[in-house]
């Protein structure tokens, strides 16, 4: 496929992101929206949330002490599962005309919505709250802009991190997370126990394809030269570094030193295995968890180092109405405010989303006491934004998660079921494209 985004195509709408900026750094995230006028009368809005566990009391924490710093917005929150359930949900709602005003939105569904001209514009809510865009984190903003204009603000955001057990680790003569992929392959039979036939620590465990396993494949596509897909939607994943990526993963499961799990994070925890790729977000819970210690580190390298980012951010619906627009805004101005998202990463292991609150005395003190925390922080100026065939086509996540799992869990050959894949892809970028030669 070689057709062309035309010249407006929203895909590099992040070169215009600085002109977001405000000057002034000051805040009135505590402050009432100025549209709300009617004295004593609050406004209300519906927010829908994805995050459960420890993370979802987290995040309905940050929802209560937004209603309890001021009186004049009224935040209703409602959890509606995982961030695919959230998207269908809302897709069913918006055309149902009861869609909330706010919703927590992945790296991978809200362009759907935007491409719909579903999202509001945030640009003038910035200015009004005098919000320095300058003080997010540049990589992490700029994914929600296009032409110059926000649409989606960083809230729980991420980058994949290799977990490893430190204790198993230290049993098998290791002392530190490899550096390599091939480090890791040679140590590997060291690290699986077994009782009888029955293995009873593997080496490493895979995600599935509901755990995001196209996420975390992707950097390891990278890592050998390869791609998902370029900007315009050409598919790369059927050629020969992809493809080299996916036989290492293949040959790590038939090898019989890595597993296919419904719950990789969780089976980390319970020791089924040495290591793990997990989001950030699993750091807080690993921590409560987990009786092993345990560190977190980059991911290795093959040919070269890759990793990509992840995770959510917040967006107001563009159906509801002006008034309730600026003060489901006022809302994400405190969620992703120094204080909040200071707040937020240490319960959760999602990543401070503004600079002042990474750079702050609070933060830093935390990391030094939780270095698990800090590793994301400091691998993320070597992170890219992630290829267009996993985070702009509707589903590719997980057209591409199910091929992976044909490839770890049936052990199918790498080039067969990547040649589907592909071509599924590339017929679900045309809707896309189609759409964004429509917005231009």
């Amino acid at each position: 496929m070689t057709r062309n985004v035309s010249r407006r195509t929203v895909i590099k709408g992040a070169a215009g992101a600085a002109a977001v900026g405000v000057a002034s750094k000051r805040s009135s995230v505590f402050a009432a929206p100025n549209i709300v006028k009617q004295t004593g009368s609050a406004v209300e809005v519906l927010y829908w949330g994805s995050f459960s566990a420890q993370n979802g009391e987290a995040e309905q924490e940050v929802v209560k002490r937004f209603n309890e710093s001021q009186q004049d917005v009224v935040v209703k929150y409602e959890f509606q599962g995982t961030y695919e359930e959230t998207a269908q949900k809302l897709t069913a709602a918006v055309q149902a005309r009861q869609a909330p005003d706010l919703s927590v939105l992945s790296d991978v569904w809200w362009f759907k919505f935007y491409l719909n001209r579903l999202l509001a514009p945030l640009n003038d809510f910035i200015t009004a709250n005098e919000i320095d865009t300058a003080d997010y984190v540049d990589s992490l903003y700029n994914e929600g802009v296009r032409d110059g204009v926000s649409y989606w603000l960083p809230f729980a955001r991420s980058t994949p991190l290799f977990y490893y057990n430190k204790e198993a680790f230290a049993a098998a003569g290791l002392e530190a997370a490899p550096e390599t992929w091939d480090e890791f392959v040679e140590a590997a039979p060291s690290l699986v126990k077994k009782e009888g036939d029955t293995v009873t620590q593997y080496a490493f465990g895979h995600p599935n394809a509901a755990s995001y396993a196209a996420w975390l494949f992707q950097p390891v596509v990278w890592q050998y030269g390869g791609s998902y897909s370029d900007p315009d939607f050409t598919i790369h994943l059927n050629e020969e570094p992809a493809v080299a990526a996916g036989e290492f993963f293949r040959s790590s499961t038939a090898d019989g030193w890595a597993v296919a799990t419904a719950d990789n994070e969780l089976d980390f925890i319970n020791g089924l295995s040495a290591a793990t790729m997990a989001s950030t977000s699993a750091v807080a819970k690993t921590t409560k968890n987990a009786t092993f210690d345990f560190g977190t580190a980059f991911l290795p390298k093959a040919k070269e180092f890759g990793c990509c980012t992840g995770g959510a951010g917040l967006a107001v619906l563009a159906g509801s109405d002006a008034e309730k627009q600026e003060a489901a805004f006022k809302y994400i101005a405190f969620a992703t405010s120094p204080e909040i998202t200071t707040f937020w990463s240490q319960a959760t292991g999602y990543m401070p989303v503004r600079k002042s609150a990474v750079e702050s005395p609070e933060m830093q003190t935390f990391f030094e006491t939780n270095p698990n925390f800090k590793t994301a922080v400091d691998q993320l100026p070597m992170t890219r934004p992630q290829d267009s065939a996993r985070a702009l086509i509707p589903n590719g996540d997980q057209i591409i998660g199910q091929g992976l799992e044909r490839i770890t869990v049936n052990n199918e050959e790498v080039q067969p079921v990547f040649d589907e894949v592909a071509n599924t892809l590339t017929e679900e970028a045309q809707a896309v494209l189609e759409a964004i030669e429509a917005l231009g």
